[in-house]
């Protein structure tokens, strides 16, 4: 289990779709198939907290696929969709605190998100 231990402000969360949230091409073969541990995950996520959901799929896969996501449960406030397949990189600045403000999670693909838990730590 990889624990996240985060302060209590609000977080902007960057969240890939295919691989993380659904099955890699799922949609390509038989269907969405939601990953093991997402919708805990997202129980996780504070209501005060803001997701981004990234994806390769193409413009035209778009309303489909939040569809899906909505389907489930999984809120979301922007989702960009027709990303570059290769690395995504986030750059941030660390607060004069010395409080980290930019972490990178790598999974296996089709893992899920039962393997990682966001603790929030009021210390930070």
């Amino acid at each position: 289990m990889t624990e996240l231990v985060l302060s209590c402000l609000p977080k902007t969360w960057l969240i890939d779709i295919d691989g993380v949230i659904v099955k890699h091409n799922g949609y390509k073969e038989n269907g969405e198939l939601l990953l093991p541990g997402v919708k805990e995950f997202w129980q996780q996520i504070s209501e005060k907290d803001f997701i981004i959901l990234l994806s390769a799929r193409t413009e035209e896969m778009c309303e489909a696929t939040l569809s899906f996501l909505n389907s489930q449960g999984l809120r979301h406030n922007v989702a960009i969709f027709g990303l570059p397949t290769g690395e995504r990189i986030c750059i941030n600045d660390r607060k004069p605190s010395g409080l980290v403000t930019s972490y990178a999670v790598n999974l296996g693909r089709d893992v899920g998100l039962g393997c990682l838990r966001a603790i929030e730590n009021p210390d930070l």
